[in-house]
């Protein structure tokens, strides 16, 4: 198994259909007749431009409303055995997302990205079907132009069974001197694995020339379906600190 990291960009090919309809969560729904599109994509910005809508000023007088998104992919042999995730960098605004009928979660945040597993319910002899209902009929609800749908990129994640868990790597600094500097890592590592495991977090720290300047690691062990926290520490020495000009 390849047990490199990818995150490949999602957004060419979705369908869309304006409005709310029944059923278009399921795999076998007819969206034949919807049209197809590229992400991002903004509804509200196709109009009409209407004086009494009630999205007001906000919207720019532009309407809200519910949209569907829909999208068919197949899974690579490869694939097999790896952890697929799928990535909204931005959906405006209540959003619900099923994968092949299976309803993922739901998200009201209109501003920040969120990420659903696919996993446990991808097929890999046919089409796989990712369906999205966008709510954005309740106005006002913003200060400025929102637009409506999923309005910024999507991507597909694949890892190994053992993977970085998003959102848990942080670095920070508590000593940074031109001399000498420090430096502290943490991130959260998940076995997904059938069986525990030893599993070893290295990082190495370069320069803008490529060159290695220093490198630190952890172990832990896993048990199944386990995540455990990493922590690397190290010191630098004669630092090139940044500054506005570097």
């Amino acid at each position: 198994m390849n047990m490199t990291r990818t995150r490949e960009l999602f957004d060419a090919g979705w369908k869309f259909h304006k409005d709310d309809v029944k059923g278009a969560e399921q795999t076998v729904f007819d969206d034949a007749a919807w049209r197809i599109l590229d992400l991002p994509h903004d509804w509200s910005i196709e109009g009409p431009f209407e004086e009494n809508n009630i999205s007001g000023q906000s919207l720019a007088f532009l309407p809200g409303g519910i949209g569907w998104y829909r999208k068919s992919f197949k899974l690579l042999k490869g694939d097999k055995g790896k952890r697929l995730f799928i990535e909204f960098d931005g959906v405006f605004r209540f959003s619900d997302v099923w994968i092949n009928g299976k309803h993922l979660g739901f998200f009201p945040d209109g501003y920040t990205s969120f990420q659903y597993e696919l996993t446990p319910y991808l097929v890999y002899d046919k089409e796989n079907v990712i369906a999205v209902r966008v709510d954005n009929s309740q106005q006002p609800n913003s200060r400025w132009y929102t637009g409506s749908g999923i309005y910024r990129h999507t991507w597909l994640t694949k890892t190994s069974p053992v993977y970085i868990v998003k959102d848990t790597t942080y670095i920070t600094t508590p000593l940074a001197k031109a001399a000498e500097s420090s430096l502290y890592i943490q991130t959260r590592i998940r076995n997904e694995f059938e069986t525990a495991g030893g599993f070893l977090l290295n990082v190495e720290i370069l320069d803008a020339a490529g060159t290695k300047i220093a490198g630190n690691f952890d172990a832990r062990r896993i048990d199944p379906g386990k995540e455990d926290q990493f922590t690397v520490s190290m010191w630098l020495e004669n630092i090139n600190l940044w500054d506005i000009d570097n």
